[in-house]
């Protein structure tokens, strides 16, 4: 038996010679300060401090040396390996700060911006303002009635005593429904003109004060709000289809001055205490006596007339603001309608709901109401 190689020299192994140690750690420490980022890190990880890095190969060939050679190689490479281990962890850390710096700039998330979900819905102002004109008659005991839009002839026009020969009959201010073609298709039937389907576009919601006195025996006090159309151009202060509300009350023993009082309470409740209203003689088919309805101005109260140096925008300092129309019912749509004028009378009045918001609430365009932006909506109040 032999006895153990206690002459052998560990400089003779080529992975464990001191120069080859010292040139795998410093090509390890180059490659590590040369890594641009974490991905490229641990390639060289895994190149230089892996299983198969020179120096965990040079780890090796210590078992084969003789004990007394061990402890010195074993010290050369350790601290290669130490100093390869060590550069790598604070690379590391070097590289992990960078990539959270620059993840806190480029991924930052402006607060300030708007936030990215559905805003809350909101109820439109114009229907918000329509139901409070609602609630200040249903307060006084009137009912709140509703009619078709798509109406007969004969309840929009002949029995509000509006004649056939009456301009707002004609093409230019009424939308009619054209008659249906025989197959269902629509269009104008052979040999028929436009009209005569005999059913239009509601005008006004006056057809529907008709078909109330017409289903029900006065005492009838009633409130008519809806959608009206009419054939005009879209601008600043026309629009084809708006919103109307009109009244109707019939009872035996009515009179202007109920008529009066009536609009002097309503303009008080949308617009404070000290508005009251006049009446000025007008001309309407369908009331007699009939007279348009005016408003103190809810701004200047009527100061900045002749006051050049305290103008009103509101009223032009004309110091009056027109509402709509009024008067008492005329006793022929009140006998085409089945009631007795000689035991009952009526007034009734009629005004747009947007002019009266535009008013309000001092709106310029009557486009913005109609054309859906939420930065017209918002400042009335987000009412889900």
């Amino acid at each position: 038996m032999s006895a153990p190689n206690k002459s052998y020299d560990p400089v003779e192994v080529e992975a464990l010679k001191p120069e080859v140690i010292d040139r795998a750690k410093d090509e390890a420490l180059a490659a590590v300060a040369a890594a641009g980022d974490l991905e490229s890190l641990r390639e060289v990880k895994a190149a230089h401090a892996g299983d198969r890095s020179p120096l965990a190969l040079a780890n090796r060939e210590i078992g084969a040396l003789p004990p007394h050679a061990k402890a010195e190689a074993g010290k050369r490479v350790g601290q290669a390996r130490g100093a390869v281990g060590q550069a790598l962890k604070q690379r590391q850390e070097e590289l992990e700060r960078e990539r959270d710096e620059r993840v806190l700039v480029e991924e930052a998330v402006d607060v300030t911006l708007p936030y990215e979900r559905m805003p809350s819905g909101a109820r439109h102002p114009l229907t918000t303002f329509c139901e409070r004109v609602e609630d200040i008659f249903v307060a006084m005991g009137y009912e709140v009635a509703e009619g078709p839009e798509a109406e007969a002839e004969w309840f929009n026009f002949d029995a509000l005593n509006i004649a056939p020969d009456h301009p707002a009959r004609t093409m230019q201010d009424t939308f009619f429904v054209r008659p249906e073609k025989d197959g269902g298709e629509d269009g104008p039937a052979e040999g028929t003109g436009e009209g005569d389907s005999g059913v239009v576009l509601r005008t006004h919601t006056s057809p529907v004060q008709i078909r109330t006195m017409l289903d029900r025996e006065p005492p009838v006090y009633v409130i008519c709000p809806g959608r009206v159309f009419r054939t005009d151009e879209l601008d600043a202060t026309h629009t084809p289809v708006f919103t109307q509300v009109e009244l109707l009350a019939v009872d035996e023993g009515l009179t202007m001055a109920d008529l009066k009082g009536t609009l002097d309470h309503m303009v008080r409740e949308l617009f404070g205490e000290g508005v009251h209203t006049r009446l000025r003689p007008n001309y309407f088919p369908f009331t007699e006596p009939s007279a348009e309805m005016d408003m103190v101005c809810y701004r200047c109260h009527g100061e900045s007339v002749g006051d050049p140096d305290n103008p009103c925008r509101t009223c032009s300092s004309e110091g009056w603001i027109e509402l709509g129309g009024c008067g008492m019912v005329n006793p022929r749509v009140l006998t085409a309608c089945g009631v007795d004028p000689e035991k009952y009378s009526g007034f009734a009045f009629g005004f747009g709901i947007e002019r009266m918001m535009m008013f309000r609430h001092n709106v310029e365009d009557m486009r913005d109401m109609v054309e859906g932006d939420v930065r017209f909506t918002r400042p009335f109040g987000m009412e889900i």
